[in-house]
């Protein structure tokens, strides 16, 4: 059961990562707020706290929420990362 967890737990952080990133590249380019060294942070925060319900389903944990909201973080610095050397899209 723990691997199971476990297989929940990566594909949250990876769904959260590419949901996070192609949102920023895609529809957040234009707006200034998104290149604050501090919208990694609230984006990962504001992740966390809306998947936090779903930790009342048989699979998926507080801890499950929260490494979907890290993963949603790193996707939104690396969608920033991308625009700033000018990948788009």
């Amino acid at each position: 059961m723990g691997l199971l967890y476990l297989i929940v737990s990566i594909a949250a952080a990876m769904g959260g990562f590419y949901i996070a990133r192609t949102f920023v590249r895609r529809r957040l380019r234009f707006v200034d707020a998104v290149y604050s060294p501090a919208a990694p942070f609230v984006a990962g925060a504001v992740a966390a706290v809306i998947a936090w319900p779903a930790a009342l389903l048989p699979l998926v944990t507080g801890a499950t929420a929260a490494v979907f909201g890290i993963g949603a973080g790193l996707g939104t610095a690396s969608g920033v990362k991308a625009l700033r050397s000018g990948q788009s899209g």
